[in-house]
């Protein structure tokens, strides 16, 4: 390969990665990012290549969307495109403090919505599968699991032995199941702390980020994945906290053993929210 070949190259992939980082474009749009995304997929030395750029910015690509064929990239930890829970929950939470409990919330619905949108182990290697999820799926999801820890704690009380395999995770429904799925303020709104309000704009950002597609009424609040979602849950199919959630019966699964990424952090959970939609 000649200098100039290699200067080239380098110059596609990185090329490659600022059309994978602006998830709303589409290869179908654009014949320049459908060429690069294909070179990407049969040329090994190309996918090698711009693997490595990816990682020079801070980013891993996670491969090519089955639907659209557009790059799927992840923020490595540390790095400048990265969004992290604490961050999130701030922008979220809208209006008011911020307390340090607001994160670990944040970061249980987000766990709760990609179990519940790829409950099986097939869910997630068949490519061309499409999970669903609404609100109130996910709320009842949540609100079930915090059930079954209270009635974990009452049968182990007096024992050593913690009810849940990550007690970290108790904490953070113990919190859940205080705050109110809903309410009303003065202005007949929902309250931004209401946990069904907090689930409604995890879908909004999950949809914005390219995660997610409405379907039918905006009212309804239903939801389908998009492979882009489905490569990104796939790193997080191997954490505890999302093991928890299936383990404990919350989620339905019929399979065998079951990105957003969960950190463990000082017996905290946190929760990275890996996308590099700038």
């Amino acid at each position: 390969m000649t200098p100039e070949t290699s200067t080239a190259d380098a110059e596609a992939a990185a090329r490659l990665i600022a059309y994978g980082m602006r998830t709303r474009q589409l290869p179908a749009r654009d014949l320049d990012y459908l060429r690069l995304t294909r070179l990407y997929r049969h040329d090994l030395a190309f996918r090698t290549l711009t693997d490595q750029v990816g990682r020079g910015l801070g980013l891993s690509v996670l491969g090519t969307d089955s639907a659209t064929e557009a790059l799927v990239l992840a923020a490595l930890d540390g790095s400048l495109f990265e969004t992290r829970i604490e961050d999130y929950a701030r922008l979220a939470k809208h209006r008011g403090s911020f307390a340090a409990h607001e994160k670990v919330l944040h970061g249980l619905i987000h766990l709760a919505v990609a179990a519940l949108a790829f409950p099986r182990p097939d869910d997630l290697a068949q490519d061309d599968f499409v999970g669903r999820v609404n609100v109130d799926i996910v709320e009842s999801t949540l609100r079930d699991a915090c059930r079954k820890l209270e009635l974990k704690a009452a049968e182990a009380a007096g024992e050593d032995e913690s009810p849940s395999e990550t007690p970290e995770l108790e904490e953070v429904w113990r919190v859940y199941a205080r705050r109110p799925e809903t309410a009303r303020t003065k202005g007949n709104g929902t309250p931004v702390n209401s946990t069904r309000a907090m689930i409604g704009r995890a879908l909004n950002f999950l949809t914005e980020s390219g995660f997610l597609n409405p379907v039918g009424e905006p009212k309804e609040g239903n939801y389908r994945t998009t492979p882009r979602y489905q490569l990104q849950v796939r790193e997080l199919a191997a954490t505890r906290a999302f093991q928890e959630l299936l383990t404990l019966g919350a989620v339905p699964m019929t399979g065998a053993d079951g990105t957003l990424r969960v950190l463990p952090e000082d017996h905290r959970v946190e929760l990275t929210l890996e996308t590099a939609d700038v």
